[in-house]
């Protein structure tokens, strides 16, 4: 592995992979990275860094994958077997997500995406709202909090996270209530709100940071990131039972079966929005921790030495041990040609 990458791994870790038939992508947009990783044997991990711009969401949804960047959403599909005809299986890739679309949203800050309704949605931290992406706008709104009474580029209260239901959102969370211009910084220990949509109805207050709420069995879960909990909700109570206190500042998060993959970051002591958090001294690297749902345990860990600080998301990829994904950066994507059922590899001719 790159010395520019150094991990540690549990053990158990891998078998993980491996059994369960899937493998991770993950956004660090401090390092301007999304890094696959998995494994093959079981015994060890294999990481594949791919350069983005200041990468944050991910979505993944069967053949179709979108990275959301500084001023970008990037679209890759897998639909084709490509890996037979352009000869990649000699590094064992088993699937290749190839870019299809670079789409300019400009740099409002997107958050969350997620695939419904036949459209990509996306959580619009800049201007406050949930929105999706067509050909004519850098965006469409299609749902502000009731509290924010203008959409305007002044991230009022750090709208960041996004669950559906279906094929439409119908939780979000924000780290404050506030309506006006970066107003969510007075507050972020202690304003964090989580709302219904698309009642805006506030179903928890006073929360540290709140990210990554996801519907898990018809059970509502989020990251409580400024204490490094993992909070089950009872949305008609109003009320959480704390799963689990990693103790550390966590943030992104995916299930499968039994098994949550969570993000955990590194906290800089230049930080000027994090360094003040109460989990800042355990938080001195960044990872990710596969915890077991109906064990209430952790599994283990994957840790970074170096480069990698600050994770925003993390997803899964069912069903592959080692997709690589290419974008028009790469050689190769410039020299495959695919349509239903066909693929075609333009080689150089040999001089």
């Amino acid at each position: 592995m790159s010395k520019n990458y150094q991990i540690t791994f549990s053990e158990g870790v891998a078998k993980v992979f491996l059994e369960n038939k899937l493998s991770i992508i993950f956004s660090t947009y401090q390092a301007g990275k999304v890094m696959v990783v998995g494994s093959l044997d079981g015994e060890d991990l294999y990481q594949i860094p791919i350069s983005a711009k200041k990468p944050m969401g991910i979505a993944v949804d069967g053949s179709k994958m979108a990275i959301a960047g500084l001023d970008e959403i990037v679209f890759f599909s897998n639909n084709e077997n490509i890996t037979e005809t352009i000869k990649l299986n000699e590094r064992q890739f088993d699937t290749v997500y190839l870019q299809r679309a670079v789409y300019n949203t400009s740099s409002i800050d997107v958050h969350d995406i997620h695939f419904g309704d036949g459209v990509l949605w996306g959580v619009n931290t800049l201007f406050s709202c949930l929105v999706t992406f067509d050909i004519n706008y850098n965006f469409r709104p299609k749902w502000k909090p009731n509290f924010i009474d203008a959409i305007a580029p002044e991230d009022r209260c750090h709208l960041n996270g996004m669950a559906f239901e279906g094929n439409l959102p119908k939780y979000v969370t924000a780290l404050s209530a506030t309506n006006t211009k970066n107003g969510w910084r007075e507050s972020k220990m202690n304003g964090g709100v989580l709302l219904e949509v698309p009642s805006s109805e506030c179903i928890l207050k006073g929360l540290a940071m709140p990210h990554s709420p996801r519907i898990i069995e018809g059970e509502l879960y989020l990251l409580e990131s400024g204490h490094g909990r993992l909070l089950k909700v009872n949305v008609k109570q109003k009320e959480y039972t704390v799963i689990y206190d990693f103790g550390c500042f966590v943030r992104g998060m995916s299930h499968h079966n039994e098994f949550l993959f969570i993000g955990k970051s590194k906290i800089r002591s230049t930080s000027k929005d994090f360094n003040d958090l109460d989990v800042k001294e355990n938080s001195r690297k960044a990872g990710v921790i596969i915890f077991d749902l109906k064990k209430n345990s952790v599994i283990g860990q994957i840790e970074y030495e170096n480069t990698i600080e600050e994770i925003f998301d993390v997803q899964i990829i069912k069903d592959y041990l080692k997709p690589v994904v290419l974008s028009d950066k790469s050689e190769k994507y410039k020299q495959i040609i695919t349509f239903p059922g066909n693929v075609y590899w333009r080689k150089e001719k040999e001089k």
